[in-house]
């Protein structure tokens, strides 16, 4: 089968840096509560696993610039972690991004950007509409999100105001902030980045397990469908299998984050 021209491009290393009080607005951007000091005061500060995913950001878009796809007509599909090591409260992180897959899906192409670190592995997923039909593999199937009743639930609620908040992260994205822009994807107002999403499901599933998020050692998970700010969120969360635990993450609408899976350490909540 044919191979895409981006498959194993070097996308470059960089070094990231951050402050304190980015890493506290990463926190609060996926609703870190106040009373939670080790995740929004200085004094206790750790890093939330999940902000890896902003700052390794980059590497999609470094494969957009470079002609790859159009950020207009594309969708960040899934995302995998795995953590290394916990992340410094503050400084440079040097991360190397490289296409490790490109799928052919017919009518769009779906790409496997890759990002690592000392502190994390990350792999992006672009499904990119319009750039397909070259003859490569269609790639593996998505993991499906189990079909009994789940060990566990629980509802959580999002601000009204969140997309702006998340993205003075790092995504910027207009669907998030501008209506006339998410009016033209169909959506009725602007909508919440997946990775505002997950790192809101990955606070309330390690909460729900009597874990500090800090304890996360791997996810995965596919965006399935978008989700409105203010929108109250539902975790599905089932026993353990496949060295983790499966989940899903509902709005009224339907699944917003689909086939998950997660993994923890051992770092109680206090």
């Amino acid at each position: 089968m044919n191979a895409h021209p981006a498959l194993g491009l070097d996308l470059g290393t960089r070094t990231v840096t951050y402050t304190e009080q980015d890493a506290i607005l990463y926190a609060l951007a996926v609703g870190a509560p106040a009373a939670e000091l080790d995740l929004v005061f200085e004094r206790d500060l750790r890093v939330l696993p999940t902000y890896s995913l902003a700052l390794g950001r980059w590497g999609m878009e470094e494969l957009r610039r470079r002609g790859h796809f159009d950020g207009a007509q594309a969708l960040h599909g899934a995302q995998t972690l795995r953590v290394l090591a916990p992340l410094p409260t503050s400084g440079g992180v040097e991360i190397s991004a490289e296409v490790t897959a490109a799928w052919d899906k017919g009518g769009a192409a779906l790409f496997e950007v890759t990002t690592r670190s000392a502190y994390f592995e990350a792999v992006s997923t672009v499904f990119a509409h319009h750039r397909g039909g070259w003859g490569g593999e269609r790639g593996p199937a998505s993991r499906r999100t189990p079909e009994g009743a789940p060990g566990l639930t629980r509802t959580f609620a999002t601000s009204p105001d969140q997309p702006a908040l998340y993205r003075l992260t790092g995504d910027p994205h207009l669907i998030h902030i501008d209506p006339e822009a998410a009016r033209a994807i169909g959506a009725p107002r602007p909508i919440l980045h997946g990775l505002c999403t997950l790192g809101f499901a990955t606070r309330e599933i390690a909460d729900a397990l009597g874990v500090r998020p800090h304890a996360l050692a791997a996810l995965q998970v596919r965006f399935s469908r978008m989700a409105l700010p203010g929108a109250e969120l539902t975790v599905r969360l089932w026993d353990e299998e496949d060295g983790g635990r499966p989940f899903s993450v509902s709005s009224s609408d339907g699944e917003v984050l689909s086939g998950g899976l997660i993994s923890f350490g051992t770092e109680v909540a206090a």
